[in-house]
């Protein structure tokens, strides 16, 4: 068993992105392969920072705000397409996650330039899926009639990412968390077969990607509030979503990342792992916790060494929302377990 890389979900809630690859270069160095630009400022609570995209958006109005999810969880609005609105006709401007990306890009070349951020590093930009950004903003109403006008604009994000972050230096993580509690029967998606309406959406999202940009999907059961939405009884869903998705996709996916509860270090959590066939492609398991740090996570790993071989380690989550004096010692956890 060889513990492969650290590997981070996405948003580091640190003051700005030059405070986090500063960090990650000190404290993680070459144990992480990839780098996020930890999704700081108005992007930190993940896909809140879209309201504004329908706050302005003239086809939009605001119809009520849903309750929360727990109780730290932020508030949600939701909208509505004004009446009549020819679907059509609906298009979306620039959504904001291509000029994030190609801005912290910028910096994080000129500090792999400087030696800070190590040589062989990518550069993670992590994205939602569309249903993701429907499901928090959307009445569940019209969320079918706008998700081919955002799935579009989304697409047309991922692609001036591409157009402007060099091929070998970039990886892009895809999101699935809405999909995945929905399918655990939680509630229902803009479509009716989840399983297969998800992976159909997903693999077409990673397929219009080049093989010389690694890919990763990013298996979640929601984290609001440092709770999940709904917790599973095991990893087998998550295994079956994961096979599926490199069996669907015309190109190979690079890593897959699934969440491992705190409290769940009995082998039966991680035993659907024998079923796993993800060709080469790397298994990255959450099951790093701040809460009981290096020795719960051990812990967690020595069960999972029953079940698996090779495989990476992260947190559950991304860990923008936890309060920034916590961050540091965090990221020393990680770099205090045993990465080659």
């Amino acid at each position: 068993m060889t513990i492969t890389n650290i590997h981070f979900v996405g948003s580091i809630g640190l003051e700005d992105a030059d405070s986090v690859f500063r960090n990650l270069g000190e404290i993680i160095g070459s144990k992480a392969r990839r780098y996020p630009d930890g999704e700081t400022g108005k992007r930190h609570y993940w896909v809140q920072w879209q309201g504004e995209v329908f706050r302005k958006h003239p086809a939009f109005e605001f119809e009520a705000e849903r309750e929360k999810l727990t109780d730290t969880a932020n508030k949600t609005r939701l909208y509505r397409l004004k009446s009549p609105v020819d679907i059509s006709e609906l298009v979306f401007s620039p959504l904001g996650y291509a000029t994030e990306a190609i801005a912290s890009f910028q910096l994080f070349s000129s500090l792999k330039s400087g030696g800070v951020i190590p040589p062989n590093t990518r550069f993670q930009v992590s994205l939602p899926t569309p249903v993701a950004v429907l499901m928090t903003f959307v009445i569940p109403e019209h969320r079918s009639l706008v998700e081919s006008a955002y799935t579009k604009a989304m697409e047309a994000e991922m692609h001036t990412i591409l157009a402007n972050i060099p091929a070998d230096e970039l990886a892009i993580q895809w999101d699935i968390a809405h999909e995945l509690v929905a399918f655990e029967g939680n509630f229902s998606l803009p479509y009716a077969n989840i399983f297969d309406g998800t992976c159909e959406r997903v693999a077409k999202l990673v397929d219009q990607i080049p093989e010389s940009v690694e890919i990763g999907i990013h298996l979640c059961y929601g984290d609001p509030g440092h709770k999940h939405i709904i917790d599973p009884e095991d990893l087998g869903n998550c295994v079956k979503f994961a096979n599926a998705l490199q069996a669907q996709s015309t190109r190979p996916i690079n890593f897959f990342h699934m969440p491992v509860l705190r409290e769940r270090k009995d082998e039966s959590y991680f035993r659907p792992l024998k079923n796993l066939d993800i060709s080469n492609a790397e298994l990255v398991l959450g099951l790093i916790h701040y809460t009981d740090g290096v020795e719960g996570t051990l812990e967690r790993m020595d069960t999972a060494n029953k079940v698996v071989g090779d495989y990476a380690i992260a947190t559950e989550c991304g860990f923008g929302g936890r309060q920034p004096e916590t961050i540091l010692d965090l990221l020393k956890i990680h770099a205090a377990l045993p990465v080659q």
